[in-house]
Protein backbone atom coordinates (compact mmCIF):
# COMPACT_ATOMS: atom_id res chain seq x y z
CA UNK A 1 0.00 0.00 0.00
CA UNK A 2 1.76 3.39 -1.45
CA UNK A 3 0.72 6.38 0.50
CA UNK A 4 1.64 9.81 0.62
CA UNK A 5 3.65 10.95 3.16
CA UNK A 6 1.81 14.06 3.76
CA UNK A 7 -2.20 13.26 2.93
CA UNK A 8 -2.83 16.60 3.87
CA UNK A 9 -1.20 18.38 0.80
CA UNK A 10 -2.36 15.64 -1.89
CA UNK A 11 -5.27 17.01 -4.10
CA UNK A 12 -8.23 15.12 -3.92
CA UNK A 13 -9.76 14.09 -7.71
CA UNK A 14 -13.52 15.47 -6.38
CA UNK A 15 -15.21 17.63 -8.85
CA UNK A 16 -15.99 21.20 -7.78
CA UNK A 17 -19.98 20.35 -7.71
CA UNK A 18 -19.63 17.59 -5.18
CA UNK A 19 -17.07 20.31 -2.92
CA UNK A 20 -19.93 22.71 -3.35
CA UNK A 21 -22.71 20.14 -2.10
CA UNK A 22 -20.67 19.31 0.93
CA UNK A 23 -20.06 23.68 1.54
CA UNK A 24 -23.66 23.35 1.53
CA UNK A 25 -24.57 20.67 3.31
CA UNK A 26 -21.71 20.82 6.14
CA UNK A 27 -23.25 20.92 9.86
CA UNK A 28 -27.01 20.30 8.36
CA UNK A 29 -28.83 17.64 10.27
CA UNK A 30 -31.68 15.75 8.78
CA UNK A 31 -34.26 14.32 10.65
CA UNK A 32 -35.52 12.29 8.54
CA UNK A 33 -38.01 13.69 7.12
CA UNK A 34 -36.31 15.10 3.79
CA UNK A 35 -36.04 18.29 5.32
CA UNK A 36 -32.71 20.23 6.28
CA UNK A 37 -32.09 21.75 9.57
CA UNK A 38 -29.40 23.93 11.53
CA UNK A 39 -28.76 24.00 15.03
CA UNK A 40 -30.17 27.03 16.67
CA UNK A 41 -27.21 28.50 18.20
CA UNK A 42 -25.22 28.20 14.90
CA UNK A 43 -28.09 30.03 13.29
CA UNK A 44 -28.45 32.64 15.02
CA UNK A 45 -24.62 33.24 15.35
CA UNK A 46 -24.93 32.97 11.14
CA UNK A 47 -27.76 35.51 10.89
CA UNK A 48 -25.82 38.48 13.14
CA UNK A 49 -28.00 38.21 16.34
CA UNK A 50 -25.09 37.21 18.61
CA UNK A 51 -21.44 38.03 18.30
CA UNK A 52 -19.80 34.69 18.70
CA UNK A 53 -21.68 31.26 19.01
CA UNK A 54 -21.03 30.30 22.56
CA UNK A 55 -23.11 33.85 23.57
CA UNK A 56 -26.11 32.56 21.02
CA UNK A 57 -26.25 28.95 22.98
CA UNK A 58 -25.55 30.85 26.42
CA UNK A 59 -28.97 32.80 25.07
CA UNK A 60 -30.61 29.79 24.55
CA UNK A 61 -29.98 27.44 27.30
CA UNK A 62 -31.74 31.15 29.81
CA UNK A 63 -34.55 30.95 27.83
CA UNK A 64 -34.16 34.33 25.95
CA UNK A 65 -34.73 32.18 22.71
CA UNK A 66 -37.87 30.36 21.87
CA UNK A 67 -38.56 28.32 18.84
CA UNK A 68 -42.31 28.24 17.62
CA UNK A 69 -43.09 29.27 21.53
CA UNK A 70 -40.89 26.79 23.09
CA UNK A 71 -37.96 26.79 24.88
CA UNK A 72 -35.64 24.68 23.62
CA UNK A 73 -31.87 23.49 23.91
CA UNK A 74 -28.90 25.01 21.59
CA UNK A 75 -28.85 21.46 19.53
CA UNK A 76 -32.37 21.65 18.45
CA UNK A 77 -32.84 22.27 14.79
CA UNK A 78 -33.94 25.23 12.87
CA UNK A 79 -36.02 24.90 10.08
CA UNK A 80 -37.51 27.37 7.22
CA UNK A 81 -40.68 28.64 8.15
CA UNK A 82 -39.87 28.10 11.69
CA UNK A 83 -41.05 31.56 14.20
CA UNK A 84 -37.86 32.40 16.37
CA UNK A 85 -38.64 34.95 19.06
CA UNK A 86 -35.37 36.67 20.37
CA UNK A 87 -34.93 39.04 23.38
CA UNK A 88 -31.36 40.81 23.43
CA UNK A 89 -31.23 43.34 26.59
CA UNK A 90 -34.73 45.51 26.26
CA UNK A 91 -35.07 44.85 22.66
CA UNK A 92 -37.11 41.59 21.84
CA UNK A 93 -37.57 40.33 18.16
CA UNK A 94 -39.90 37.56 16.52
CA UNK A 95 -38.53 36.57 13.21
CA UNK A 96 -39.48 33.54 10.93
CA UNK A 97 -36.55 31.52 9.18
CA UNK A 98 -36.60 31.74 6.03
CA UNK A 99 -33.12 29.96 4.77
CA UNK A 100 -30.34 28.21 6.83
CA UNK A 101 -26.97 28.84 6.83
CA UNK A 102 -23.71 27.05 8.69
CA UNK A 103 -21.16 29.44 8.20
CA UNK A 104 -21.36 33.15 9.03
CA UNK A 105 -21.69 35.85 6.26
CA UNK A 106 -21.91 39.15 5.14
CA UNK A 107 -24.85 41.23 6.76
CA UNK A 108 -26.78 41.67 3.41
CA UNK A 109 -26.48 37.76 3.54
CA UNK A 110 -27.35 37.49 7.38
CA UNK A 111 -30.34 39.59 6.93
CA UNK A 112 -31.80 36.76 3.89
CA UNK A 113 -32.19 34.85 6.42
CA UNK A 114 -34.95 35.49 7.99
CA UNK A 115 -38.09 37.84 8.14
CA UNK A 116 -39.24 40.50 11.10
CA UNK A 117 -43.06 39.67 11.64
CA UNK A 118 -44.81 43.47 11.28
CA UNK A 119 -46.41 42.89 14.76
CA UNK A 120 -42.27 42.80 16.25
CA UNK A 121 -40.95 46.00 14.03
CA UNK A 122 -44.04 48.19 15.70
CA UNK A 123 -43.24 46.70 19.20
CA UNK A 124 -39.60 47.81 18.41
CA UNK A 125 -40.43 51.34 17.46
CA UNK A 126 -42.87 52.07 20.09
CA UNK A 127 -39.57 51.38 22.36
CA UNK A 128 -37.26 53.13 20.59
CA UNK A 129 -39.56 56.52 20.38
CA UNK A 130 -40.61 55.84 24.16
CA UNK A 131 -36.65 55.84 25.51
CA UNK A 132 -35.75 59.52 24.72
CA UNK A 133 -38.52 60.42 27.27
CA UNK A 134 -36.92 57.67 29.96
CA UNK A 135 -34.95 59.69 32.68
CA UNK A 136 -31.76 57.08 33.48
CA UNK A 137 -30.91 56.38 36.84
CA UNK A 138 -27.14 57.51 36.73
CA UNK A 139 -28.04 61.11 35.03
CA UNK A 140 -27.94 63.22 38.47
CA UNK A 141 -24.81 61.48 39.42
CA UNK A 142 -21.21 62.91 38.41
CA UNK A 143 -18.16 61.64 40.10
CA UNK A 144 -17.22 60.93 43.57
CA UNK A 145 -19.95 62.31 46.18
CA UNK A 146 -18.89 65.34 47.65
CA UNK A 147 -18.91 65.66 51.71
CA UNK A 148 -22.41 67.13 51.91
CA UNK A 149 -23.80 63.97 49.48
CA UNK A 150 -22.14 61.55 51.61
CA UNK A 151 -23.52 63.23 55.15
CA UNK A 152 -26.80 63.00 53.46
CA UNK A 153 -26.37 59.30 52.59
CA UNK A 154 -25.76 59.21 56.23
CA UNK A 155 -28.78 60.51 57.37
CA UNK A 156 -31.03 58.79 54.69
CA UNK A 157 -29.42 55.36 55.88
CA UNK A 158 -30.21 56.41 59.81
CA UNK A 159 -26.33 56.65 60.73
Amino acid sequence: MNRPRYPHTERDDRTEAAEAADETDAGDESDGSGTASVRIDKWLWAARFYKTRSLAGDAVQGGRVQLNEQRVKAAKGVRPGDRVDIAIGDVRRTVMVRALAVRRGSAELAATLYEETAESVDSRARAKASRPYSVSPQSDLKGRPTKRDRRDLDRFRGG
